[in-house]
Order: C-alpha cells, then structure tokens, then sequence
C-alpha cells in the first residue's frame, strides 16, 4: 500500500513538473529562438558586416550560455544584395515560413528601413547595428526596432563638428545615393551650419560605383577645404584611393570620412588612411574586455578583426536572450519592451540603456588613424582622441520626431 501511495505521489509531482516545463516552455514559438543574420554578402559592406556578424550573433549565443540553460537558439543568414524589395521579401519569408524570431545587422539604411515596417507588421524584432540612418529612432521609429550601434546623427556630431571646430568650414558633400547618404549629408550639413561653416556644394554618386572621377572633379574645383565624403565601405576606399591620384590632399584640400571602419582603414593601408578622423563606439583594441574578443573572432574570421558592427551585433544578440530569459517569452514586441526595460551591460560596450525611441546608448569616441610609424602590430590603426559620453553621443529624444515618445 506504501508503495502505491509512494508511486502515485512520484507520478503526480513527475506530472507537475511536466506541465510547469510545458508551459515554460510554450512561452517560446516552436520552442527555438530563431536569429536572422541580414546582411551583406558579397558586395561593399562585406568585410565590415558579412560573414563577421554571423559569427559575432553565433559568439553571443555561446557566451549567453543557451544550450546550458536549456534554450535551443539557431543562427541562420542571408544576403539582402543591398535592395530594400530582397530585404523586405527575405524577411517576410523568415518570418512566415522559417519561423525567424529577430533579424540582426542589416547594412544599408534602404534595408533596413524597408525591414522595420515588415517587422512592426508581424509582430517580430529587428536589432540594427549595420544601418546608420538616424530616421530608424526618429520619424520611422517602430516598437520592433531597436538602433543599436551608430546612427548618421553621432557620425555628423562626432567627426563633423570636430572638423569644424578645427578649421574646416567650408565643405563639398561627395554623397552615395541613397537613405544612408542622404541622412549622413543632411545631418553633417546641420552641424556645419550650426558651428557657422557653409556648404559649397554637392554631388550624389550611385551605390557601389567604381570611377569617382567626375564627382571628384567637381569636389576639387569647388575649392572647399572639406571634402565630406557620405559614404561607406568599398565606396569609402574607392573615392579616397582615387582621391590620391588626382592629388585632392596635395593640393590644399581634406578629406573627412564620415563613416570610416576599421577594415576600411586596413584596406587603405596606414599610408593612404594616416591622419583621417573618425567617429566610431568601438575600437577592438580600447580595453582588455575588447581585446579578448577580438583575439577570438579575428581566429575564427581569417584574422580580421572586429568592426564596430560586428561588435553592436554581438552586444544585441546578448542583450536580446537575457530579455528573452528575464521575460520568458520570445514574442518580438514584448521582447523589444523587455530590451528597454533592462539595462544594457557587455563586455564591449559596457554599461548602457535603450531609450523609448529604440536607440541604444552608450559612448562614441573620435578617432585618428595612426601614422605607420605609430602602429606596433597588425591591426593597431586607430588612436583615440576624445571619448563622446553616451548623454551627449546620440540625438536627444525630443528632437527625433519618433511618434513613440510622448
């Protein structure tokens, strides 16, 4: 009889504990947290983004420690091709078909923005560290989306009121064509009024284009001591190395790199890239905490090192499964809230906070890339100048125009 009575109450805490796991556990969809790496590929934002942010979202999950604390999380990827109709089309496939629960990275702001209005729509998230259009926290902002590392507002406050402050006040504004560039021209054009300098002129160049040279010109006969360069990636490299061989520099005139990344500076070369000033919220080589993960990902990524992107898709990731583990439940919208609710600590970008707008903060530091004399071993590029406290790195809420704040 004791034995029954002992088997019965064996069965009924067994039973007990099943439904208290099965209920747990039906707080997440299909019972896996599902991450889409969106990115590019195989065209100008490979190197800064690509394969790096893949394995920087497969490096957080593994250090958020998932598979020990019983949480199933699969990395997958794809190339939106920098068009917002493949970006908009593979997240909706993700979405409804694979079961995605967040997309990650996406470089081009054209992406991106196309990707968060698919995002609000299903109810999902979008954490966007390769994008800068600052418009993501500002008049497109959506309860989905949260900004993560960088934004066109801090690049143009950063890199573009310390060039003016220094002496560069009249500016020609050498623009990719799209959101990105756009953004970044009009908000660098904001400050240069602001702090009394004035823009010459303008020309907008297509995404990816391969010959500078008429834009080039048209900057050079401007006479401008700026030369703004709103672009990234292969078209950064592009117009500076083609603005060496019409000798721009030489002749009196500078160029600002509005947004320059570390691989960009590697692809340069310190004797092209010496002497250019940068804004960035992450330099790989800033702390022990930074050091080591750049030791680990350059080993796993072909000895590249980590750009600020990289690092911003790790941060989020890792921010993202402890809001998913704090609030049980992997519901994109809830879990978006749950983000901001929590403070933001990693060992990359420290101690932060995600607004009500969706923008992640936490410092930016201008930067100077080193002369090769000043470089003491392989990727030792970048030396700092100033940090920019996080208070005053990116634009104030108010002024953003997100209808999320009130």
């Amino acid at each position: 009889m004791k034995l029954k009575q002992k088997l019965r109450a064996t069965l009924l805490a067994a039973s007990i504990a099943a439904i208290g796991a099965t209920s747990a556990q039906a707080q997440i969809s299909d019972n896996v947290i599902k991450i889409g790496v969106l990115t590019d590929m195989s065209s100008l934002y490979t190197d800064l983004s690509g394969k790096g942010s893949e394995l920087a979202a497969k490096m957080a999950v593994e250090d958020f420690g998932a598979a020990k604390k019983g949480m199933k999380v699969e990395v997958i990827s794809a190339d939106h091709q920098n068009k917002p109709d493949v970006g908009s089309n593979l997240a909706r496939q993700w979405y409804d078909v694979d079961k995605v629960d967040v997309i990650v990275d996406t470089p081009n702001s054209g992406v991106a923005l196309a990707v968060s209005q698919v995002t609000r729509e299903k109810g999902k998230a979008f954490l966007v560290s390769g994008a800068a259009s600052a418009d993501l926290t500002g008049k497109a902002c959506t309860p989905n989306t949260i900004h993560w590392t960088y934004d066109t507002w801090m690049l143009a406050n950063g890199t573009g009121q310390a060039i003016v402050k220094t002496g560069g006040d009249s500016w020609f504004f050498l623009t990719a064509d799209y959101a990105f560039g756009h953004a970044l021209e009009r908000d660098t054009e904001a400050v240069v009024l602001k702090n009394g300098g004035k823009v010459v002129g303008k020309v907008r160049h297509p995404l990816n284009t391969q010959d500078f040279s008429s834009f080039l010109l048209q900057a050079q006969a401007s006479k401008a001591k700026i030369v703004g360069l709103a672009n990234a990636g292969g078209d950064t490299t592009n117009s500076i190395k083609q603005a060496a061989e019409f000798g721009i520099v030489k002749g009196g005139q500078n160029l600002a790199g509005l947004l320059v990344f570390l691989t960009d500076v590697h692809s340069l070369g310190l004797q092209t890239a010496q002497g250019l000033i940068l804004t960035e919220t992450f330099y790989w080589d800033a702390n022990p905490q930074t050091r080591a993960f750049a030791k680990r990902f350059a080993a796993a990524n072909r000895g590249i090192h980590p750009t600020m992107v990289h690092a911003g898709v790790y941060s989020a990731v890792l921010h993202y499964l402890k809001a998913i583990e704090a609030g049980k439940t992997d519901d994109g919208t809830k879990v978006v809230a749950q983000m901001k609710s929590m403070p933001t600590d990693d060992p990359l970008f420290g101690k932060g906070s995600i607004r009500q707008d969706g923008r992640k903060i936490h410092p930016a530091y201008l930067v100077e890339v080193k002369k090769p004399s000043e470089s003491k071993a392989p990727w030792d590029y970048h030396k700092i100048r100033a940090t920019i406290p996080a208070d005053q790195a990116f634009r104030p809420m108010s002024e953003g125009g997100c209808p999320l704040v009130k």
